[in-house]
C-alpha cells in the first residue's frame, strides 16, 4: 500500500525537484544571501526526512565543545511543538519551556547536554535573539542543512548508512514519493559527511553513491547503548538487567528499526510493541492504549526511547503502577580524535 502511494505521488517529484534546484541555485549565485551572525555556527543536518541521528550528534557536539572550553548553545526549529516564534528553552541549568511548547528533540537535547537552548523557525532572527538571552560563543544548529539563510562555519551532513544500502529504492526518491529533501548532488555543500550505521554492522556503500562522496571529508559513526533509565525515578540500570525481559516496546520515532534492533541485541523481547508516528504527541487516549496493551500481555515493563520518554513523563500519575524505562544511547565516532580536531579547527 505504501509503495503504491509512492508510485501515485511520483509525478509530483519533478515539480519538487525544480523548486529545490532553483532555490539552491539562487543561494549558490548569492541572489539569496546567507546572513552572518556574531558567533561561530555549526550546522547539523541531513538529506532525508528524519531518522539519521541528528539529536544524538547535536548532543555529542555540544558536550565536546564544552569539554574544549567553548560556550555552545543549541538552536532548533522546534519541530512538532504547538507554538510558533522564538522561545528561550533553557539556560543550561533550568528548562523553562514544557516539551509540548518547544518540541521533543530540543527538550531532549537541553536535558542531556546541559547547554543553553532555543527554538525559532527563522534561524537568523532566532540566533540574534538567542545571543541576547544566552552567554554563548558557538551556535549548534539542529536540522539546518536546508536552512541556508544563516551563514555557517561548519556544515555537517549526517547520512544513515542503512538508507544507502536499503533494497527499498523508492525511499531514495525526492519528496513527496520518497524520503529525500534534496538530491544526493547536494552533498557537495557539506563540509564533513558522517555516515551513521547506528546499531548495525558496517556495510559496503554501493558504487552509485560513492561518487557523491569523492573529495569529501567522510567520518563514520555508530550508536552505543549505555543503560536503561527509569523515566519517573531517573534511576540507571545496566543493559544486562533487561536480558530476557518480556516488555512492551513503545516507539514514536521516524525509523524504529535501529531501536528495535538494539533491543533484540540486548535480548529484550520486541514481539510486544506499539509503534506510533514520528514526534507523536501522546494524549490520554494513547496512554490508555499503552496501559491496556501492557496488562493484556502481562508485560514486565514498558521500554521506550528517550525522545518518547520526555513526553510520557507528564503522565506520571497514569503510569504510577507501571515501570517505564528508556534506552539511553550515545553516538560514537570511529575516529573520534580526528573528528574532534577537524571540527575545532573549522571553528577557530
Amino acid at each position: 500500500m505504501i509503495n503504491f502511494l509512492k508510485i501515485i505521488l511520483s509525478p509530483f517529484v519533478p515539480v519538487y525537484a525544480f523548486i529545490i534546484n532553483m532555490r539552491n541555485r539562487l543561494f549558490d549565485k548569492e541572489i539569496f544571501k546567507c546572513q552572518a551572525i556574531a558567533v561561530k555556527v555549526l550546522s547539523v543536518g541531513n538529506l532525508t526526512v528524519g531518522g539519521s541521528g541528528k539529536t544524538p550528534m547535536v548532543i555529542y557536539l555540544t558536550t565536546m565543545l564544552k569539554k574544549h572550553g567553548r560556550k555552545p548553545g543549541v538552536l532548533s526549529r522546534g519541530y512538532g511543538r504547538n507554538t510558533r516564534g522564538y522561545l528561550y528553552v533553557s539556560d543550561g541549568e533550568e528548562i523553562f519551556i514544557p516539551v509540548e511548547k518547544c518540541g521533543d528533540e530540543i527538550y531532549h537535547t537541553a536535558l542531556d547536554s546541559n547547554a543553553p537552548a532555543a527554538v525559532s523557525e527563522n534561524r537568523v532572527s532566532g540566533a540574534r535573539k538567542f545571543l541576547i538571552d544566552a552567554d554563548i560563543d558557538t551556535i549548534v544548529l539542529d536540522d539546518a542543512f536546508q536552512h541556508r539563510w544563516i551563514k555557517r562555519d561548519v556544515d555537517l551532513l549526517l547520512i544513515e548508512e542503512q538508507f544507502l544500502v536499503s533494497e527499498d529504492s523508492l525511499n531514495r526518491n525526492l519528496l513527496p514519493s520518497g524520503l529525500m529533501r534534496e538530491p544526493f548532488s547536494s552533498i557537495k555543500r557539506a563540509d564533513p559527511v558522517v555516515l551513521n550505521r547506528k546499531f548495525s554492522e558496517k556495510k559496503v556503500i554501493p558504487v552509485e553513491f560513492k561518487k557523491y562522496l569523492e573529495g569529501k571529508t567522510v567520518f563514520t559513526a555508530h550508536y552505543k547503548a549505555i543503560s536503561f533509565v527509569d523515566v519517573m525515578k531517573h534511576t540507571h540500570y545496566e543493559l544486562k538487567d533487561f536480558e530476557g525481559q518480556h516488555s512492551l516496546v513503545v516507539s514514536g520515532i521516524a525509523n524504529p528499526f535501529s531501536f528495535l534492533n538494539i533491543l533484540q541485541q540486548t535480548d529484550v523481547n520486541t514481539t510486544n510493541k506499539m509503534i506510533f508516528r514520528d514526534h507523536k504527541d501522546y494524549t490520554l487516549k494513547e496512554v490508555q492504549q499503552i496501559r491496556k496493551q501492557f496488562y493484556a500481555t502481562n508485560a514486565f515493563s514498558v521500554v521506550t526511547t528517550q525522545k518518547d520518554a520526555v513526553k510520557l513523563i507528564k503522565f506520571a500519575r497514569e503510569f504510577s503502577d507501571i515501570d517505564i524505562f528508556y534506552l539511553k544511547i550515545e553516538i560514537r565516532l570511529d575516529e573520534q580524535q580526528k573528528f574532534e580536531d577537524y571540527i575545532l579547527q573549522k571553528l577557530k
